[in-house]
């Protein structure tokens, strides 16, 4: 991935220069592409130096074009439709209210506009959150607040956790999205309609987006989320207004494997990979 991305920055610095003569503004924009914007916004003369990436920092943001900008959303999607197949009302439900559009290409606000679709979104986000963890690493020494005091084993009442610096602190994204303690006890049933009035408890969830930590929340949050709910919306409006979802195995055949994206597999097929078998039929209306 490193030698193909430096060969796309060579190539992309190499096409701006010889177009525009060594001088580059960033009104002159012609490529679009997500690698192309970036370098030629970074080449910009109107662009302050304190503002300007290193190669090595643009260079690093290829695998995320490629990794966090598909793979995470393609899985989400695959998480949905999961989730459909196993509930036939929710399916339809969401079908339904789809088909009230009567274009095939509807608008970013079109698609915001319809409530079931967002709930199915946001519950598929909060029950099969795409990455279930990730990690921080502490810049100082500091204490982490605690909303709860606990006791440890030696009967010492603690308000807050020690944090050294340099220590890895580990972010259970998954596990907040499911906890009973703030979601009730069917927190690990997929419900879309609990997003028309969500429990008081989750309101204080730090988060950037929905009452969840999927996306993170501060100023290492998710970068590209609203893209992330857009593409997603998009692939359900399609999918779902022209095909029926079933699922092809037993759902006690179905688990999780993860690395850094948490993805679908099957107990009877070890060796198969990641997979999720799907009975898909046209819808007729």
């Amino acid at each position: 991935m490193t030698r193909i991305g430096s060969q796309l920055l060579r190539d992309s610095k190499a096409s701006i220069e010889a177009s525009k003569g060594g001088s580059v503004e960033k009104s002159s924009w012609q490529a679009r592409d997500l690698l192309s914007l970036l370098v030629r916004a970074n080449m910009a003369t109107d662009l302050p130096d304190s503002q300007r990436l290193t190669d090595a920092d643009v260079l690093s943001q290829v695998p995320t074009f490629l990794l966090v900008g598909h793979e995470t959303t393609s899985t989400g999607t695959t998480w949905a439709l999961y989730a459909l197949s196993q509930d036939p009302a929710v399916q339809t439900k969401l079908r339904d209210e789809l088909l009230t559009l009567s274009t095939d290409n509807p608008t970013m606000d079109e698609l915001n506009a319809l409530p079931y679709l967002d709930y199915v979104v946001r519950e598929t986000l909060r029950v099969h959150a795409p990455v279930p963890s990730t990690i921080r690493i502490a810049m100082k020494d500091d204490i982490l607040p605690l909303n709860t005091p606990f006791t440890d084993k030696k009967g010492k009442v603690h308000d807050g956790i020690s944090i050294t610096k340099g220590q890895t602190i580990m972010v259970p994204i998954l596990a907040m999205n499911r906890a009973k303690s703030l979601w009730g006890e069917d927190a690990l049933e997929f419900k879309p309609e609990r997003w028309e009035s969500v429990p008081e408890a989750v309101s204080t969830i730090p988060g950037i987006w929905g009452n969840l930590l999927t996306f993170l929340g501060g100023p290492r949050a998710c970068i590209g989320y609203r893209f992330s709910l857009t593409e997603m919306k998009v692939l359900l409006f399609t999918l779902v207004r022209a095909f029926e979802f079933g699922l092809a195995v037993p759902a006690k055949d179905v688990i999780r494997t993860s690395s850094i994206v948490q993805r679908p597999a099957l107990v009877t097929d070890p060796e198969g990979g990641n997979q999720l078998p799907l009975l898909v039929k046209p819808y007729q209306r």
